[in-house]
């Protein structure tokens, strides 16, 4: 029983992750100075496709899980399936958060800026709380492990190329669609320095929710 409340524990923070980080995109999506770079592609492609960014999110999502089962094989979890399940609820958070900003109304560089900047510090904290929840990742993580696992290489430097080449696959389908960048600008180069520092920066000051957790752990093997 003990066991079953720690779970329900931990699954309803990755809830409450998976809406702050949607939130923070949206935020950087209103600012209109580029998102994340994992969110870049689905931002670019909403831009010229009649679907919603969180459909294209959610898309995007299971074409990752597919990649992983490809790559690992027989080393894939089938618990990992859970991934298509988070899909879901992140790409119905990213339009329902969409839609609470849709009325923000933004008319300064400076601005843009400020926001811009709230959202880093918002997907930052949706990041740490999903590593802290520690159950299940979203998929594009999922594929970089996947892809560290296979390779044996490091993670951070895996994780790097992807946002690269996210930032690539965004750049050429906002140039091929509407010959000019859309939804890739200077915040998304931001998004990419920044964030992990501000998680790194949470880990030190919010580290009470770690501990937290970590003596649940310690009272479920005893």
């Amino acid at each position: 029983m003990e066991k079953f409340k720690e779970y329900i524990k931990r699954y309803l923070l990755l809830i409450v992750a998976l809406f702050i980080m949607a939130f923070g995109i949206s935020l950087s999506t209103k600012a209109r100075l580029g998102t994340t770079p994992i969110s870049s592609v689905p931002l670019v492609l909403s831009l010229g496709l009649p679907w919603s960014m969180g459909k294209i999110v959610i898309v995007m999502q299971v074409v990752f899980v597919v990649l992983q089962i490809v790559i690992l094989r027989r080393e894939y979890q089938p618990l990992q399936l859970l991934q298509l399940v988070v899909a879901l609820i992140f790409g119905y958070f990213t339009d329902f958060t969409l839609n609470l900003v849709s009325d923000m109304q933004i008319h300064s560089y400076l601005v843009q800026w400020l926001v811009c900047i709230v959202s880093i510090f918002v997907v930052a904290l949706g990041v740490f709380l999903e590593i802290k929840a520690n159950v299940v990742m979203l998929a594009g993580e999922g594929l970089v492990k996947a892809i560290a696992q296979k390779t044996r290489k490091d993670f951070g430097k895996i994780k790097m190329c992807f946002d690269s080449a996210l930032v690539i696959i965004s750049v050429s389908a906002s140039v091929y669609m509407f010959h000019e960048l859309k939804g890739v600008r200077e915040g998304t180069i931001a998004a990419a320095l920044l964030v992990g520092n501000v998680v790194s920066y949470y880990n030190k000051r919010l580290n009470f929710i770690g501990l937290w957790f970590q003596g649940a752990e310690e009272k479920l093997s005893n």
